[in-house]
């Protein structure tokens, strides 16, 4: 998808941060919302780390719960109790119905929005930009005009690795591998993945680490702060990938689809989704794991094809009212957490045959 130059719309999105934090009572609380992935933890921790460099001296960073939506009645009291003058959301997406709708908000992000929220927001969306930043990228270079940030590059670098790789063509990024090691970067964006992955789903653990680290090898060895947890973290994550790649695939009668079914309490579907996308590059892969959230279907879906839009194509399945976690992120990439009845409804609307569908009534674990 081609669109504006990333470098001829940074600008006004950097001034609009600007604008946003100026607004700001430097004494007051500032929340930063973000996802809970490698992207999302490094944009989040941007803000946390930049925002008292410019004098606020209350700042905290929260990162999402596992299976919620950023838009829901849950996130809302969560983030309203903590009584914010002025919140970030960051990784998690843009949606009309916003988060909370009395507080000053700016959104960093790069998927596809659903809708714009109304009232004092800032929106930077990068998603229709040429190329996409990721959210930590984004926040990098949003935030680099107004401190100096030049040691806290590296936690951009492993936001845009974990969601791009080393293809990212992010400017930065080669600076940035020949400073610290393209070897402790790596390391680093797996550690921070592996605690989300994990049954434990300890997201604390890297977040600190990335708030406190003066690098990614320092992330990567401080076992006092927690990474020989991320360590122990990525071997169960490894373990339960090994297990999963014994599945085999079931493809659609009607469409370029397959379906691997999966049950495993650590977050292992966006990996295997993106493993077999590579091996079916004709198809729109679904990795669907009944064992993540209990009663649930979780599931993450990947294609390498360009003519297909998958957040557009599961927002055009009638599924009901099922919230906020469902047909969001990119062109190429996208999923969602479902009931068994409304994720069977997907499976029928994609042309799968009743042999595969999920059982009404889940085990958990």
């Amino acid at each position: 998808m081609s669109g504006v130059p990333l470098q001829t719309a940074l600008p006004q999105a950097q001034a609009a941060t600007r604008a946003f934090l100026d607004a700001l009572d430097p004494a007051r609380r500032v929340v930063v919302f973000c996802h809970f992935d490698a992207d999302g933890l490094s944009a989040g921790a941007l803000f946390g780390r930049t925002l008292p460099r410019l004098g606020f001296r209350d700042v905290r960073v929260i990162p999402s719960g596992r299976g919620e939506s950023a838009f829901s009645d849950e996130a809302r009291a969560r983030l309203g109790a903590l009584d914010p003058q002025g919140l970030i959301v960051t990784d998690l997406g843009v949606n009309s119905r916003g988060v909370l709708a009395e507080v000053p908000t700016l959104y960093v992000d790069h998927h596809q929005p659903d809708g714009l929220p109304t009232g004092n927001v800032t929106v930077v969306s990068g998603y229709t930009w040429d190329p996409i930043p990721t959210s930590a990228w984004l926040a990098y270079d949003l935030l680099a005009p107004l401190a100096d940030i030049e040691d806290l590059a590296w936690i951009g670098a492993v936001g845009t690795l974990g969601d791009l790789g080393d293809s990212a063509p992010w400017a930065a990024l080669p600076g940035i591998k020949k400073r610290y090691t393209a070897k402790w970067l790596h390391e680093a964006v797996a550690l921070v993945n592996a605690a989300r992955r994990s049954g434990a789903f300890d997201i604390e653990t890297p977040l600190n680490l990335l708030l406190k680290a003066a690098g990614p090898k320092e992330l990567a060895t401080d076992d006092a702060h927690g990474a020989d947890r991320l360590r122990a973290y990525r071997a169960e994550v490894n373990a339960e990938l090994a297990a999963a790649r014994r599945a085999a695939p079931r493809f659609s009668a009607t469409g370029p689809y397959a379906l691997l079914r999966l049950h495993s309490g650590a977050q292992i579907h966006p990996l295997i989704a993106q493993q077999w996308r590579g091996r079916l590059p004709g198809h729109a892969v679904i990795a669907a794991n009944t064992g993540y959230l209990p009663g649930t279907v979780a599931f993450s879906m990947r294609t390498a094809r360009t003519d297909l839009n998958l957040p557009a194509l599961l927002q055009g399945i009638e599924v009901g009212d099922v919230g906020g976690s469902y047909g969001h992120g990119h062109d190429q990439a996208s999923g969602g957490q479902l009931p068994p009845g409304a994720f069977n409804q997907v499976l029928e609307a994609l042309g799968f045959d009743e042999g595969v569908r999920v059982e009404e009534s889940l085990r958990s674990g």
